[in-house]
């Protein structure tokens, strides 16, 4: 029996060329980009190069791209810099119930340090009103940091509306779109924000490697001391090869970005149709706002989602439920405790269905008629 890979919302798979491209840097290309010579010549070319790609791919300039090791340390950069670099301006933050932990925790830490953090609560759909953060805005506030896309249940958030209500405030603003990069056409001057941070491995790129788009003009203190690479904003040694690979994964999910959305559409389409044939009791999760098209969240009542996930992983089909795994048991996700309330049986019986690179229409209706046998024989 073959698997199939419904958890591209996790990570994804490295697509062939990118691995081509990586493999050839790693035995090609081995100079320091800080040397002189030509071998450093060379491996500050592909850095070039690069940051000239991916820029292009959210309109920004060049010196605009600071490199990370991925989407972790991109938003920990963007608010433990700014919030350390805009202390004599204030300490109130504002972010939301539903953004990944790597905001989330980074929040929590800097309420430890003096900090005050404003969660705005979202509807039933995950979603914030921009009259939300109007309300919640002082002349004490100094970051604004909201994710575009949600990595659980792809709820799109109105991040060009707030970059319209921030201008003229002090307020920084920061968005995480390491789950919509490469899936959504992004242009930063349009969305307004100041801040943005990518990983490679979302999108069929290599692991180890990100990005924190930082507007012209604005400082964000290092938490990385040591070198003056990366404009003194990151310091350490490039991680040349995986630079190249992650420009290449750009490239080709810029280029086919419309083709993939309408197969996404497509995939969760035929999914739902599968369901719907075998009479299988779902309810989709944020079904009733703009979503990021190759995520979607199904509650399966009757169901619990430890078994449930293993179950399906018996049958090929590898999902997950968008809950933290600690000590061996899952933990209720802290987005659908947000959009449904503690109480809610969707916390123990939803899963989260993610879709990229090697599937195809007969691949998902297979994984949706497995998905229909496990879920009959569970709640029977």
């Amino acid at each position: 029996m073959d698997t199939i890979y419904l958890d591209h919302a996790a990570t994804t798979p490295v697509h062939p060329e990118v691995a081509k491209t990586y493999m050839d840097m790693m035995t090609t290309v081995f100079g320091n980009p800080s040397s002189i010579h030509q071998f450093g010549r060379a491996a500050r070319k592909i850095v070039d190069d690069a940051r000239k790609t991916i820029a292009r791919s959210i309109h920004a300039d060049p010196a605009e791209i600071i490199f990370t090791s991925g989407g972790t340390e991109a938003d920990n950069i963007a608010l433990f810099g700014t919030a350390a670099a805009l202390k004599e301006k204030g300490n109130h933050i504002i972010t939301t119930t539903v953004e990944h932990h790597a905001v989330l925790h980074t929040c929590q830490m800097l309420e430890k340090q003096g900090y005050e953090v404003t969660y705005l609560p979202v509807d039933q759909d995950g979603r914030i009103q921009v009259e939300q953060v109007k309300q919640a805005l002082t002349e004490r506030t100094v970051l604004v940091t909201i994710m575009l896309g949600n990595n659980e249940i792809g709820t799109i958030q109105p991040i060009r509306e707030i970059g319209e209500l921030l201008k003229g405030h002090q307020a920084v603003f920061h968005t995480d779109a390491v789950q919509a990069y490469g899936i959504l056409p992004i242009d930063v001057n349009e969305l307004g924000v100041d801040l943005l941070s990518a990983s490679s491995h979302k999108l069929n790129g290599p692991k180890g490697i990100g990005f924190l788009y930082q507007r012209k003009g604005l400082n964000t203190t290092p938490l990385l001391y040591g070198g003056e690479q990366e404009r003194k904003r990151r310091a350490g040694t490039e991680n040349v090869t995986a630079m190249a690979g992650f420009a290449k994964a750009v490239e080709i999910a810029q280029a086919d970005m419309a083709a993939h959305q309408k197969a996404y559409e497509a995939y969760a389409s035929t999914l739902l149709s599968v369901l719907d044939k075998h009479s299988i009791a779902y309810d989709v999760n944020a079904k009733n706002t703009e979503r990021l098209p190759h995520i979607v969240n199904i509650s399966f009542p009757g169901t619990d989602i430890e078994s449930l996930l293993v179950n399906l992983d018996m049958e090929g089909v590898a999902v997950s439920s968008g809950s933290a795994c600690t000590a061996g048991s899952l933990d209720p996700s802290h987005v659908l405790t947000a959009i449904c309330g503690k109480e809610s049986p969707k916390l123990r019986n939803s899963v989260r269905f993610s879709f990229g690179y090697g599937l195809d229409e007969q691949k998902v209706a297979d994984a949706a008629e497995r998905v229909a046998r496990v879920i009959q024989r569970l709640v029977n």
